[in-house]
């Protein structure tokens, strides 16, 4: 039986790696995928599993959706496996009722407890930092914070995406973590007097922005490096920028990651099982790391030698369920002092 899959849906599903269809009923040896992370990024994984274990991996992907699809759906959903690309959506998926708790011995040793879910219900598997592309002409600093952000000397030098992008949103909720919610506030009111243009684009935009001069510090995901130096048009961005690791010298720079969730009504449980254990596998790891120029989140597994060139990562320790916890009163503190309006407003 072939999906149903709406008109808008069908526009954003651009990839399916094994059949052009997913069944409803448990199949002894399939496991059905929905993922928001883009096909290109986790098909040597999906193949991999696949020669290994015979297991066929039917792949949905969407831009967008996937969790209201999988809330439509309800208890025949197919969808055995959620994939993201960032924090957010597992911690939505999650309050949405679409996951399940894995509880298997394998992913709870493989992966940190400050990495997961204390419930089970989703998984890291890759790290970024949120780090500073500053300019390698007119940033001399080598040792900056987040905090220092709101210092006036840099009235007009930074540039950054939305305060509402789910990135953002996981900083500012760090900095609330940290040092407390009044404190939060005034740094993100000083951080918006400082930006040198209204929050917009993404990280490589900002970068674009350090290298034609508009600003001096753009704050970005450490992988995007990695995509402006492979893209032509983009590889000036990249060149004119070094990368700087906030808080390298205290409590830590702030990650976000991509996960993983078993689904609330998986058909082909054993083989989702199957299939989270290996994405937390060493050897899966590295494959994954080294394909998205991301840190692995298993220890023992090494990030690949373009990601240790940039410099060392000591990450901050605290738990992404405390972020979690803090989403909210971080989106709320956005709007609160106009962030996305931007300086001057």
């Amino acid at each position: 039986m072939r999906l149903s899959i709406s008109a808008r849906a069908a526009r954003r599903a651009i990839a399916v790696l094994a059949t052009a269809a997913i069944a409803s009923p448990a199949l002894a040896n399939d496991v059905n995928v929905y993922s928001y992370r883009e096909p290109d990024l986790i098909k040597p994984l999906l193949e991999d599993f696949t020669k290994s274990t015979g297991i066929k991996v039917n792949f949905i992907y969407a831009k967008d959706g996937l969790i209201e699809r999988m809330q439509a759906e309800g208890a025949n959903s197919p969808a055995d496996v959620l994939l993201t690309p960032e924090f957010g959506l597992l911690t939505r998926a999650k309050e949405a009722g679409v996951t399940a708790p894995n509880t298997t011995a394998d992913l709870s040793t493989a992966i940190p407890a400050t990495l997961r879910d204390p419930d089970g219900h989703w998984f890291a598997l890759t790290r970024r930092a949120r780090v500073f592309y500053v300019s390698k002409d007119r940033v001399k600093d080598t040792d900056l914070t987040y905090e220092d952000l709101a210092d006036p000397k840099w009235k007009g030098k930074i540039c950054t995406r939305s305060g509402q992008h789910t990135y953002s949103v996981a900083l500012i909720a760090s900095m609330i973590a940290h040092n407390g919610k009044d404190k939060a506030e005034a740094w993100l009111t000083s951080l918006k007097d400082n930006l040198a243009r209204k929050p917009a684009g993404g990280d490589r935009e900002s970068v674009r922005d350090v290298q034609a001069g508009l600003c001096d510090i753009a704050i970005g995901n450490t992988y995007y490096m990695a995509a402006m130096q492979k893209n032509p048009e983009q590889k000036a961005w990249a060149d004119a920028v070094r990368i700087l690791f906030p808080n390298a010298g205290g409590r830590g720079t702030h990650v976000n990651i991509s996960g993983m969730a078993l689904a609330a009504h998986a058909p082909n449980k054993d083989n989702a099982a199957k299939l989270m254990a290996y994405l937390a596998s060493p050897a899966a790891q590295k494959i994954y790391a080294e394909g998205n120029s991301e840190y692995p989140v298993v220890a023992g597994v090494e990030a690949s030698d373009l990601v240790k060139s940039w410099g060392e990562l000591k990450p901050d320790s605290l738990p992404l369920a405390e972020i979690a916890r803090l989403r909210k009163e971080a989106s709320e503190l956005v709007d609160k002092v106009q962030f996305d309006a931007g300086p001057g407003s």
